[in-house]
């Protein structure tokens, strides 16, 4: 309704990650080089981190249409919780190699479909903070397969800040040593949301109308925090709010209003962390650094992950 009522070619502000509408904030196109610089060595492992929303997905999407699929196959994996065995068939189902009951097989139709074509093999893995240990180790053993001298596969690991509290401690070490490139991606700026949401507009036809005051951006950064996910939801409200009153000029008070009516629709800002929260976090990371080889760990770990789940996130505003 409100790209209609304004005159839009389209939604400018849709959840959906849209390669199309890339904005290139500093951070972005920082972590766009990385990515580009880590594509370039040919080998090891692109770490790209940062809270959820802050446009990840968007940049892999932008990574993807960028290239040549005469020269890539691309393999994506969307999922958390794995262990070792679960991420090695995905893998393998990724790359499209036959189901095998037993590991060594299935580890030798990798290694033939990765030697087989002439293209290289790139493997993402989003949501890589939930992977248990023994999952990234399986991922790193990936890694050794070569050919002609050459590793056929590189691995993106996309994941939030936990990713790199995970791969500091000392049991991933080796996978650590084979990172080329790593990149944390921060909130944008108050005048880099300023210019992600006019260009977002502008990609979809708008010439002005309506109008945002200065006030009304600062009022979408004060409640978005910078995040890009929820710039496009606040947004996304409030062209639809002006549009069913008919504004031509949307004010930081709209937004605001706008803004305060969102929280409340969804129930208000997310809990603060309680100790308890801080007290099952030291826990996990207590149980992440233990020897390598116990047994139960990687269960207790999984679990502890779901009930993380379960925990009141933290705001990072």
């Amino acid at each position: 309704m409100q790209h209609d009522f304004y005159r839009l070619r389209g939604q400018p502000f849709q959840i959906t990650p849209d390669a199309r509408l890339f904005f290139a904030s500093a951070g972005h196109a920082r972590a766009q080089a990385h990515l580009a610089y880590g594509l370039e060595q040919r080998e090891g492992f692109v770490v790209i981190t940062g809270e959820v929303g802050a446009g990840k997905t968007t940049l892999i999407e932008r990574l993807c249409s960028q290239l040549d699929p005469r020269g890539f196959t691309v393999a994506r994996i969307v999922t958390t919780q794995l262990c070792g065995d679960d991420v090695l068939r995905l893998a393998a189902d990724a790359f499209g190699v036959p189901p095998a009951a037993h590991k060594a097989d299935l580890l030798r139709g990798i290694n033939a479909a990765l030697g087989a074509a002439r293209r290289r093999h790139l493997l993402i893995v989003d949501e890589a903070q939930g992977l248990t240990p023994s999952a990234l180790e399986e991922l790193r053993m990936l890694s050794n397969i070569t050919h002609a001298g050459r590793p056929p596969m590189q691995t993106i690991l996309m994941g939030q800040p936990q990713l790199r509290r995970m791969m500091a401690s000392t049991e991933l070490e080796q996978l650590r040593q084979r990172v080329v490139a790593c990149y944390h991606l921060r909130e944008l700026a108050p005048a880099e949301t300023h210019a992600y949401v006019t260009h977002r507009l502008r990609a979809v036809g708008w010439t002005g109308w309506p109008e945002w005051t200065p006030d009304a951006l600062d009022m979408v950064h004060h409640h978005s925090g910078g995040v890009p996910r929820r710039i496009n939801r606040l947004c996304a409200r409030v062209l639809l709010a002006g549009a069913l009153e008919h504004l031509n000029r949307l004010s930081g008070e709209f937004v605001e209003a706008t803004a305060l009516e969102l929280e409340d629709d969804l129930g208000g800002p997310p809990a603060p962390p309680t100790p308890e929260t801080d007290a099952f976090e030291a826990l996990r990371q207590r149980i992440a650094t233990l020897e390598e080889g116990a047994p139960w760990r990687d269960r207790v770990m999984g679990k502890m992950q779901r009930i993380a789940d379960l925990l009141p996130d933290r705001d990072p505003r």
